[in-house]
């Protein structure tokens, strides 16, 4: 730590250095508000001020796409030099901490291991298709606006942008986020900026596939509403995306949950169909993948490919081998190698994404396929403790910023079987820093981190983020 600030987060502010001064900007990122999430917005200082990341005269359009894509402004191979370079310095940290307990693992240019280039993504512009929309306060004040934030809380600066000048948003998900901004300013009932102010319409989630379905989610408070005057906003609004002004959609689904929570599952509050078909569809490398509401699916299809073609081949997966899918999400690493293996497991806690998953094998006609739904933590430990299969064991771990639990770990590292892993971040500098800590630390009985170390191999970008701070990166261990 220096200064309160992780050295993650230092070195990707000295990474993005270099392109706030070729854009004229200050060269220090205010360090405020997620830096490394595509949802919250990033602040900058220029100079000793406190203000935005925008070119001066800039319009808030332009403003929010320094916010939400922060290398929008550079040619495309610059991007990936920027990105190459915050990877270089995760595995400089990576090295530095494992050297701290007593592993050697530096390489030359003192990473933990090589590192490939970044991976381009086939698309650049409009690639994403899955877009989380919030109801808030507009540049003009009316607290109706559908967009996305420019500003952070603590600053209480917070303004919703139309997210009209955005590179990675698709055209379909723009103008599905406009009929809705159209539909809650048409009815009487408030938007629901803070909760226990009131009001009642809160985000969206639009998501799209190749085959031209769109889908899209709404979020509601109830607050003190009964249950007619719900049916009566659900009606209301079916009725303007099926015959409506929002008719030009076309949506194929048209979801609708009540929430008192910020985000909640399935489980917790059911999504509801107001109209038209209950999933999606996807392909996927030759395979067709049914996506739910809730369900994870890489927001970056083409870039998702190239991702899981890689994966196939570092694994080394022949025959005889046993594929363990850890955060399986709708399947899609596991039944897109299941063919070049003996048998997949996949480990997911969204039940949904499981009933997709268990779907997706059996229309696909895959068969050596087995999917669990629950906490990783709960399920691996068991499945892995009572291990007796002989047959070759590698495991791709590809979950959530928050990393996997400890518990996961530990029932990795502790199953002998398990010569090689491959684990997926889209934060590398984040909490996946401790699990690989943990992964490749010299055994300790008192953690109960008995088996052999993991060691970093290789490890490579690929770019399902243009635009953005963000990329994929693999990292390959064995022992």
């Amino acid at each position: 730590m220096s200064g309160g600030v992780p050295l993650p987060v230092m070195a990707l502010c000295c990474v993005l250095s270099p392109v706030c001064r070729r854009l004229g900007l200050g060269t220090q990122p205010a360090l405020p508000g997620n830096l490394l999430t595509g949802r919250t917005t990033v602040t900058w200082r220029k100079g000793n001020a406190g203000e935005g990341c925008s070119l001066p005269g800039s319009s808030w359009g332009e403003r929010l796409a320094d916010a939400v894509t922060p290398l929008w402004r550079l040619p495309y191979r610059e991007q990936l030099q920027v990105k190459y370079e915050s990877q270089r310095k995760v595995l400089q940290t990576l090295a530095s901490r494992l050297q701290e307990l007593g592993v050697d693992v530096q390489k030359p240019g003192e990473l933990c291991c090589p590192l490939r280039p970044v991976v381009p993504s086939p698309v650049i512009n409009g690639y994403r298709n899955k877009s989380t929309f919030s109801v808030n306060r507009g540049p003009d004040g009316n607290p109706k606006t559908v967009g996305l934030y420019v500003g952070t809380g603590r600053a209480r600066n917070i303004v919703c942008v139309r997210a009209d000048h955005v590179k990675n948003v698709p055209s379909k998900h723009k103008q599905v986020a406009q009929c809705y901004e159209e539909f809650i300013r048409r009815s009487p009932l408030d938007s629901c900026i803070l909760f226990h102010e009131g009001g009642h319409w809160r985000e969206l989630v639009v998501r799209t596939t190749s085959h031209g379905h769109t889908m899209a989610i709404v979020t509601f408070h109830p607050q003190e509403l009964g249950q007619e005057a719900l049916a009566t906003q659900k009606a209301l609004l079916k009725e303007f995306f099926a015959s409506g002004p929002g008719a030009g959609c076309a949506l194929t689904s048209l979801y609708f949950q009540e929430s008192t929570m910020t985000r909640c599952s399935h489980e917790q509050s059911p999504f509801q169909l107001l109209y038209g078909e209950p999933h999606i569809f996807e392909d996927l490398l030759g395979l067709k993948f049914r996506i739910s509401p809730d369900a994870f699916f890489q927001v970056n299809t083409s870039g998702a490919e190239t991702l899981y073609r890689a994966v196939g081949e570092l694994s080394q997966a022949d025959g005889d081998t046993v594929l363990l899918d850890v955060c399986c999400g709708t399947g899609t690493i596991g039944l897109s190698l299941a063919r070049h293996v003996s048998k997949v497991i996949g480990i997911e806690i969204v039940e949904k994404a499981i009933e997709d998953a268990r779907w997706n094998a059996a229309f696909n006609g895959i068969s050596n396929c087995e999917f669990h739904s629950g906490k990783a933590e709960a399920v691996l430990p068991q499945l892995l403790s009572s291990w007796e299969d002989t047959r070759p064991l590698v495991a791709v771990v590809n979950p959530s910023r928050a990393g996997i639990h400890y518990r996961v770990v530990r029932a990795i590292r502790n199953c002998k079987a398990i010569r090689r892993l491959l684990y997926i971040s889209c934060k590398p500098e984040g909490e996946a820093m401790r699990n690989f800590l943990e992964l490749c630390c010299p055994p300790d009985p008192g953690k109960k981190l008995v088996g052999e170390p993991f060691a970093p191999v290789l490890a490579i970008p690929f770019d399902l983020f243009p635009h953005t701070v963000h990329c994929e990166l693999v990292l390959l261990f064995s022992r």
